[in-house]
């Protein structure tokens, strides 16, 4: 053995170990609000095992998601606000189609981010920003090896609205009827299977849940319970599952290496419950806390156990906190609006770096000259710091401020006090609404070709 060659086995063995890349589970309810979820406070309803996490890790108070299910779902594949991404409102692409769908060639998505890393990839659930039969590698293309997804409801195909009972499924471009299945249990398995599969890691899980959204179907552990007396029987369910998937990476070995992330896209449908003493209704698509403000859990290495923080951290700051946990980054070729968090979860950090969050978006989107653009041109929103919020008009005016900490229920608005914390928040957001595009942009995407059932306008 030459002398270089020594030297260089000496270096080798006195390198210390490459850091193991962490598994990262993002699971994400559809339509739940804190009012539901008991260490949130929700009174009449238990979920043992999201307490459980809570309890294992790190319990967010300020976490804000869109107010419905298009720009939520956008803006956490981006890292983007949706004035930028363009999907500014709901737009249920299998149903209404026009050619319009969410393009990773034009888009930034983490999860091919996390693949090109090294990352095995999958997801289950709900998408419902492609249309499967005429994207049928639409989940490849945005970063996934593997899926199960239901297919959202396919305007002209009758099996495809069943998510929960005998539902329609595309795993991997295939899509079929799980006859006698339950579509959240299809998908918890199939992820449990990618687990198993792929145990050595590293690897990415998402799984945006079909629970607990509507329709009010029975859970096999409620068989009898229809309508909206099913709904507390779907959060129940939905929580059994969180702790199946809890329970398996335990089995593998593999818990005390993987950032596991609780959280949902919105508020809840309209379905009333009490929280903290107080009868909260369901916000879906408004802007108020309870359609916003949503649960956000997260355990992981590095994770202090037990923590309560009220860190500010919205939607736009999960693909770059992935990113950085994956060692790795998004495009620089795109804008990312969000903000890592890494630091605060590894314990590098006590607070997140944000000032401020924002959150917009909801209702459905609009069609010109075939393509979808944003309902208006600069839609309404709401930003928010520790201890104050403001509303905005579609002119960038404000309109409300509440004191949050004061008033976290948004009962007085302070718009035309005088006192000087009050205007100088006001001339804070105002500095912030000022860094914004005037208007809003409109989705980018490579038109698909025309089907018929394509909606006209």
């Amino acid at each position: 053995m030459t002398f270089l060659m020594r030297m260089a086995a000496v270096l080798v063995l006195a390198m210390p170990a490459l850091a193991e890349k962490p598994n990262i589970l993002f699971i994400m309810v559809d339509d739940l609000g804190k009012e539901w979820i008991s260490t949130y406070g929700a009174e009449g309803v238990e979920t043992p095992n999201i307490d459980k996490l809570a309890g294992r890790g790190m319990k967010f108070e300020n976490a804000w998601c869109m107010p419905q299910c298009t720009p939520t779902r956008v803006t956490l594949l981006t890292g983007q606000y949706p004035f930028r991404h363009g999907w500014t409102n709901h737009w249920d692409v299998p149903r209404w189609g026009a050619g319009a769908h969410f393009d990773p060639s034009m888009n930034p998505s983490y999860p091919l981010a996390l693949r090109e890393a090294g990352y095995k990839t999958a997801a289950a659930g709900k998408w419902q920003i492609d249309d499967f039969r005429v994207e049928p590698r639409a989940m490849h293309e945005a970063g996934f090896d593997q899926w199960c997804m239901w297919t959202g409801y396919e305007t002209g195909v009758k099996a495809s609205a069943k998510r929960y009972a005998d539902p329609y499924i595309a795993t991997n471009g295939k899509s079929k009827t799980h006859e006698g299945k339950y579509g959240p249990d299809v998908y918890c398995d199939f992820l449990i299977d990618f687990m198993r599969q792929h145990k050595d890691g590293p690897m990415f899980l998402y799984f945006p849940m079909a629970l607990t959204h509507g329709p009010f179907d029975p859970t096999p552990d409620a068989p009898d319970v229809k309508g909206k007396q099913a709904f507390p029987e779907m959060v129940k369910y939905m929580d059994k599952l969180v702790g199946r998937l809890v329970a398996e990476l335990d089995a593998l070995g593999i818990a005390d290496k993987t950032y596991l992330v609780f959280t949902t896209d919105n508020g809840s449908p309209g379905q009333s419950n009490t929280r903290l003493g107080r009868v909260v209704r369901g916000a879906k698509t408004k802007m108020i806390e309870a359609g916003t403000a949503i649960p956000f859990v997260v355990v992981g290495p590095g994770v202090k156990q037990g923590v309560v923080t009220d860190a500010l951290i919205d939607f736009t700051d999960i693909a770059p906190t992935f990113a950085e946990l994956a060692g790795t980054a998004l495009p620089k070729k795109h804008t990312i609006d969000g903000k890592s968090f890494a630091p605060l979860l590894t314990g590098k950090a006590d607070d997140s770096t944000r000032d401020w969050v924002m959150s917009m978006g909801g209702h459905p989107a609009k069609l010109h000259d075939g393509r979808v653009v944003p309902k208006d041109p600069y839609d309404e929103r709401v930003l928010r710091d520790k201890r104050f919020k403001v509303w905005v008009d579609g002119k960038g005016e404000i309109t409300k401020l509440f004191d949050m900490q004061a008033d976290p229920w948004e009962t007085t608005n302070l718009i035309d006090s005088k006192r000087h914390e009050h205007l100088t928040a006001i001339y804070k957001f105002d500095a912030v609404l000022g860094k914004f595009p005037e208007e809003d942009a409109a989705p980018a995407y490579k038109k698909n070709p025309a089907q018929p059932w394509d909606r006209k306008k």
